[in-house]
């Protein structure tokens, strides 16, 4: 596991584009954070490593957003997603195939997901106040998912 601590969006963005280099086309990051802990903002990190130069948005409405770069990076949001029913009827399965990095948000919500991830990593954002947090990088051996 390593820790960073972040005091603004920006080195949120900042610490999700250093911790993009551990990724690799195929990779899965299972974010687990309150609402409004940064997500999105380490996701704008990720995506720019890969050259992604679309604006980066909270999945929220959209269940996906999918950004084109030199590797894709598909950006879930699974808040009002508990079954794999329901993955199934996103198409969420169909993503693995695609050779992208998948950023799921609320991946929680549906405990066996793992199981079907070849390669993750889990990355916990905990808010410290206003605008600081704490972000865990940790990966898939080390995880007690």
């Amino acid at each position: 596991m390593e820790k960073f601590i972040s005091d603004s969006p920006e080195q949120t963005i900042a610490i999700g584009k250093t911790l993009a280099e551990k990724l690799s086309a195929g990779d899965c990051i299972l974010y687990r954070g309150e609402m409004g802990a940064g997500k999105t903002h380490f996701t704008k990190g990720v995506a720019d490593y890969f050259g992604c130069g679309d604006v980066v948005t909270s999945p929220t409405f959209a269940l996906v957003n999918e950004y084109e770069g030199n590797v894709p990076v598909f950006h879930f949001d699974l808040f009002r997603i508990d079954t794999m029913d329901d993955l199934y009827a996103i198409g969420f399965f169909d993503y693995l195939d695609r050779g992208g990095i998948m950023a799921i948000e609320w991946s929680e919500n549906i405990p066996e997901l793992v199981t079907f991830l070849p390669h993750f990593c889990v990355v916990e954002i905990t808010k410290t106040g206003d605008e600081g947090r704490i972000i865990k990088y940790i990966p898939q051996e080390e995880c007690l998912c």
